[in-house]
């Protein structure tokens, strides 16, 4: 059983003025009095972990998922950031690789993901006796065909920072007025959405397309996907980035790189980096169980 349901009495004029997004969010994590959050170290998710621990204090407790769809380094990275905020917090290990529905990797694979970890989270929050389990899910969020979205209301999980309305670039702004390193922090996402629908996902896949990305990361890129298509890593960066990875020298270090790693051929997609960029196939596609992007 969730606790009582979400009350719609946020009618405070002074909560809509410009430049009090925080106190929409403070309000509603004071009506949901508890909860566990499902903590990625994440844009979304630190701002979100920041003011639960300033509202609620012990009552907010922090939880990451461990598998092998997150790098090493984004889990030593949520570590670092819950020991800078100062809230409880723990990891667990999930196993959505063992579930035969994700590994196929149809058009629903993050409902499945959702679904295992918001269960585990209401599981933690009913021993712990916290209400709620909270995501970081915000108002731009709905724009894009986000199939965890119905795990999480299958579930009862609730997403504050939607319910205040608050955007990325509202995210961004607040995050950096209360000094989160992550404030312009580029978009994460888990490795397995680097694989097309229909693609299954190994935990080998996982780790080539790791390796990719952590040897580009080095070159002093910052936004980088490495799109897996069998044999063909396809490349987004920023447009910007384009023309120096398109450089003699650096264009072929990155091709001998990636041949080491599995691939055979590396194509620089020169539309550049895009979140989604995966549904702009499922967007031209009308199938019962999912929405257009």
């Amino acid at each position: 059983m969730h606790a009582k349901e979400p009350t719609n009495t946020m009618k405070l004029s002074r909560l809509g003025e410009g430049g009090r997004q925080i106190d929409k969010l403070r309000f509603v994590l004071r009506d949901m009095a508890s909860c566990v959050i499902a903590f990625s170290g994440g844009v979304d998710s630190t701002l979100l972990v920041s003011v639960a621990h300033e509202v609620l204090g012990e009552k907010a407790l922090a939880v990451t998922g461990v598998s092998p769809t997150y790098t090493r380094e984004e889990v030593e990275a949520a570590r670092s950031l819950a020991e800078h905020i100062g809230i409880r917090h723990r990891f667990i290990e999930t196993k959505e690789l063992d579930d035969p529905c994700f590994a196929r990797n149809d058009s629903r694979r993050c409902y499945y993901c959702k679904s295992e970890l918001f269960r585990e989270l209401r599981h933690i929050a009913d021993a712990e006796g916290l209400a709620w389990v909270a995501d970081g899910t915000n108002r731009d969020d709905t724009s894009d065909y986000r199939p965890g979205r119905q795990a999480a209301a299958e579930l009862g999980v609730r997403s504050p920072l939607l319910e205040a309305g608050l955007t990325k670039a509202d995210i961004r702004r607040l995050s950096r007025e209360r000094g989160l390193p992550t404030w312009d922090q580029p978009a994460q996402a888990c490795l397995a959405s680097r694989f097309p629908t229909g693609t299954a996902i190994t935990s080998e896949l996982l780790e080539q397309v790791g390796q990719a990305e952590s040897y580009l990361h080095s070159l002093g890129l910052r936004q980088v996907r490495v799109r897996h298509h069998g044999s063909i890593a396809r490349i987004e960066v920023e447009p910007e980035d384009i023309p120096r990875l398109a450089a003699d020298g650096i264009r072929q270090d990155i091709v001998a790189r990636l041949r080491e790693i599995g691939y055979t051929y590396v194509a620089l997609d020169l539309s550049g980096y895009r979140t989604g960029s995966l549904n702009e196939v499922l967007a031209s596609q009308d199938t019962p169980n999912q929405t257009k992007p």
